[in-house]
């Protein structure tokens, strides 16, 4: 009996380091990846496709444009006018349009033949394909106008509140979407210009924390420009007590060294390759040499 128990306990041990080994591969599988607009790179941007192609290339969430139609209806495409995603087809300024006028669109066409008959779909669509322990990330291109409907549409979406993250370059969208929806993070977004190859980039850091401060933002995205992006600049904005999310990451190599800085999520056209060039062994870029 002895015995017997000893080997069982041996087992039991056996299955515990096992376990253990199984769940630490899981917890460093790698940096939260944002799929944006989707799986773009393969399939149609903003798309259904295109999302539903994102959780199969491992993505642990999605991002989509949006914007409010002259009929109060939001839809998920990037642009203000659908010329460059339905270019055979009379262009349609979005926000000026009825949802039926955009619904008429193939927005698949364009990307490749076996995507023809993509429709532009509808925000409650798109939430509709998020999985459960899943997130989507909502860029709103609209201005604050759009908040009200979004609201009633997230609420009744199933999702739960840590499923949903808003995005927006409009500090008073942010501003907005945070008073009447402070369940949900928010993030305020930033590009960077300077006018010639000797001038600045613009916003500088101090004007970056400044416009997170007045939005109420929870977080930041950040464009991936790493003229701009360095170990000052991220540990000011952790300094200020922000989230730090870059965004659109296609190289392998920017990558790795963003994730090295800490980012909470990298959002890239190609989810798959992202994921497989940051959980594999030869990341070890340490977080001091990034400068």
């Amino acid at each position: 009996m002895f015995s017997r128990g000893g080997v069982s306990v041996r087992f039991s041990l056996a299955a515990i380091c096992l376990l253990m080994v199984v769940t630490s591969s899981s917890s460093c599988f790698g940096q939260f990846i944002v799929a944006h607009r989707g799986a773009s790179y393969d399939a149609p941007e903003n798309t259904l496709a295109a999302f539903r192609l994102a959780w199969e290339q491992g993505a642990d969430a999605i991002e989509g444009d949006f914007y409010l139609t002259s009929d109060g209806q939001i839809v998920c495409i990037h642009d203000k006018t659908t010329g460059r995603v339905a270019p055979d087809r009379p262009e349609l300024t979005v926000e000026k349009s009825t949802f039926e006028q955009l619904r008429q669109l193939d927005v698949g066409r364009w990307k490749d033949e076996k995507f023809a008959g993509e429709r532009i779909p509808t925000l409650e669509e798109v939430l509709a394909v998020v999985p459960q322990g899943k997130r989507i990330f909502v860029e709103i291109k609209s201005g604050p106008e759009i908040v009200l409907a979004l609201g009633k549409q997230l609420a009744a979406s199933g999702l739960n509140n840590e499923q949903i993250v808003i995005i927006a370059f409009n500090e008073a969208v942010v501003q907005a979407c945070r008073r009447s929806m402070p369940q949900y993070k928010c993030n305020w977004l930033t590009g960077y210009k300077r006018k010639n190859e000797q001038a600045d980039w613009t916003p500088a850091k101090q004007g970056v924390i400044a416009s997170l401060r007045r939005s109420t933002a929870t977080g930041l995205g950040t464009q991936g420009n790493e003229n701009v992006v360095d170990r000052s600049f991220v540990d000011s904005v952790r300094d200020a007590g922000y989230e730090f999310h870059v965004w659109t990451i296609n190289d392998v190599d920017s990558a790795k060294r963003f994730v090295a800085l800490g980012a909470d999520s990298i959002t890239t056209d190609r989810p798959a390759l992202i994921r497989q060039a940051i959980s594999s062994p030869d990341v070890s870029t340490k977080v001091d040499e990034i400068r």
